[in-house]
């Protein structure tokens, strides 16, 4: 039994006001001779403008934010169009989750299926042909703005379920959803292996641990091949399911810390060298607590991959003049703040990314590998 999901996503412009004409392709219209929304560099799309579709990570490249994902099957597809990857990178303000927090795409495993939202490649951008010539219907979808795990995906949606049958010899897992108002309980069965990894409470258990009743949460690998997917991770309470939560956002935590906050630059007073800028979502949101005015904030230039050439050295520092909170949108923290540099460089320029790390956090030199410099030798 296959599963089909709609995920819708809410976000707005942040630069202009959004028309209310609908003049592009959403998931639930009905036009579909519309085009699909495209991007537009320093804005957040509009309301409803995402693709959702589901996938496997087969591939990343952590640093650059990329990576290839193999589009999972649906009816829309023809028979000789399944199991197709597409390559695709994260936008500047693109944000994933693993086991429920942030995350970055280094902490997501190869193999881990996922929820994503999507838009379309730029104009002029080739889509490569694999697999003799086939493209999968999702071929055009390469930017990413939205990626999660199972277990993100049915937490955000408060949505547990029950093991109705466990069976060790055939391996074999008989889950009911437990979605609150549900009319007609959705029933699937997944696979478990001899490597599907358990957890109870502290402990990590086994999988003579799995009983009928209890409520879980899972992460799935080899999804649609062979049925709703084989099961990596299963999470059999909530007190294991909080574990994993907090080591994943405290990985986060310390991932940010080391590389600075993003944010787009709204606007740029060169007479006084003050930058206004709004930074990203998608981060712990606890972490914006450590900018307060009158202290002192380190600025750095990005690229839209959000690396930094030498953030070290290049850095220019400045007293945050105030941290006020602003209309949030999805893509968007909300929190705009305006710090005024000693000197402005030729990368502060409204549209363009910094990374900025508040007082007190250290600015630490990266993995070489991590910087832009070995890119431009």
């Amino acid at each position: 039994m296959r599963i089909h999901f709609t995920w819708l996503l809410l976000c707005i412009c942040l630069t202009s006001p959004i028309v209310a004409e609908e003049t592009f392709r959403t998931d639930n219209s009905d036009d579909e001779k519309l085009p699909w929304y495209q991007t537009v560099p320093g804005q957040f799309p509009p309301e409803g403008s995402a693709h959702y579709f589901t996938g496997e990570l087969v591939g990343k490249d952590h640093i650059h934010r990329t990576g290839t994902i193999r589009v999972s099957r649906t009816d829309k597809q023809r028979r000789s169009h399944w199991d197709l990857p597409i390559d695709f990178r994260l936008l500047p303000y693109g944000s994933l989750s693993y086991h429920g927090s942030p995350a970055a795409l280094k902490d997501i495993p190869i193999g881990t299926h996922l929820h994503g939202l999507w838009y379309v490649k730029d104009e002029g951008e080739e889509t490569k042909s694999l697999f003799y010539n086939r493209k999968s219907i999702e071929a055009d979808f390469t930017k990413a703005f939205r990626l999660v795990d199972d277990f993100t995906y049915y937490q955000e949606k408060d949505q547990l379920w029950q093991v109705d049958n466990v069976d060790l010899q055939t391996m074999k897992l008989k889950l009911v959803s437990q979605a609150e108002g549900e009319e007609k309980p959705t029933a699937i069965e997944l696979d478990l292996t001899p490597a599907t990894r358990v957890y109870l409470g502290k402990q990590v258990a086994t999988l003579q641990d799995i009983q009928p009743g209890q409520n879980v949460l899972f992460n799935l690998t080899w999804a649609t091949l062979y049925g709703a997917g084989r099961c990596t991770d299963l999470w059999l309470d909530e007190e294991s399911r909080q574990i994993a939560q907090a080591q994943q956002l405290a990985q986060h935590r310390l991932h940010q810390k080391d590389r600075g906050l993003a944010g787009i630059i709204d606007a740029v007073d060169n007479q006084n060298r003050i930058l206004t800028v709004t930074l990203f979502g998608g981060v712990d949101p606890t972490l914006f607590d450590d900018f307060k005015p009158h202290t002192v904030a380190q600025v750095c230039v990005s690229e839209p991959t959000l690396q930094i050439y030498d953030q070290v050295n290049d850095k220019k520092g400045g007293p945050v003049l105030s941290v006020d909170q602003v209309e949030k949108h999805p893509g968007s923290s909300g929190i705009q703040i305006r710090v005024q540099p000693a000197l402005l460089l030729e990368g502060f320029r409204p549209g363009r990314i910094v990374r900025i790390f508040p007082g007190g956090w250290p600015v630490v030199t990266l993995p070489e590998e991590e910087t832009l410099w070995p890119e431009r030798d």
